[in-house]
């Protein structure tokens, strides 16, 4: 399962300039929107699962196994996600995590019917009382940076929030485990062609979006070193 490691940074006006310079390949531009979920008191945010529906999709994104302790992570630069898009595994996660067990359950013979498996998953949401607490429009555009030292391919998004945020994103998909230091590495190098500098972690989309709209659910991510 891919993990997704991601350094977040502040766009200036010289930065398509300066991916036109380092040799990044433009792969277009487009829009989506975003609606996460969680329970009236936090249960998955708190806990940094961060339950997503973009465009119709669902996925689920979770620390991985390995992950940093809170106070580290909080002082990091970099972010490094699980992704889950299966709805099965996001089902069995969400269990986990909300701590119950239920009688009703999706059946996995019906992954060729992907449109009952759909609409049983929301509906199964709608019990456990997950309600859309953020929801918000970004415009990216994507660029991608072949890394020939580490032989891999960097991504390096561009997004403008419909809230009034623009923050740029470079990122590595990696296997959990023994390529999280090269992924780091892979990272930092890109950084440094891009002249960024610097130990501050950048804001992203969803912490300016709670400060500015969300101050409670905010607050409490901040005390729980989530954030």
């Amino acid at each position: 399962m891919p993990v997704e490691v991601e350094r977040k940074f502040v766009c200036d006006s010289h930065i398509l300039e300066k991916l036109k310079d380092i040799g990044a390949v433009c792969m277009g531009q487009y829009e989506f929107k975003d609606q996460y979920f969680d329970s009236a008191d936090f249960t998955l945010t708190l806990k940094n699962f961060w339950l997503r529906k973009r465009e119709g999709s669902w996925e689920l994104k979770r620390p991985p196994s390995s992950h940093l302790n809170a106070e580290k992570r909080a002082q990091d630069v970099c972010t490094n996600y699980r992704e889950i898009t299966d709805l099965l595994q996001i089902r069995a996660e969400l269990m986990a995590i909300v701590g119950i067990h239920t009688e009703h359950t999706l059946d996995s013979s019906q992954t060729e019917q992907a449109k009952d498996v759909h609409a049983e998953f929301e509906k199964w949401l709608q019990d456990l009382k997950l309600e859309c607490f953020a929801e918000f429009t970004t415009v990216r555009c994507s660029y991608t940076l072949e890394d020939e030292g580490d032989n891999r391919r960097v991504r390096i998004d561009l997004d403008q929030a419909d809230f009034g945020y623009c923050v740029g994103e470079i990122e590595v998909l990696v296997s959990e485990g023994v390529e999280m230091t090269s992924a780091l590495h892979s990272i930092e190098k890109t950084a440094q062609k891009l002249g960024l500098g610097g130990e501050q972690k950048t804001r992203g989309k969803m912490e300016v979006y709670l400060q500015k709209f969300r101050p409670d659910h905010y607050a409490e991510l901040l005390k729980a070193h989530i954030l």
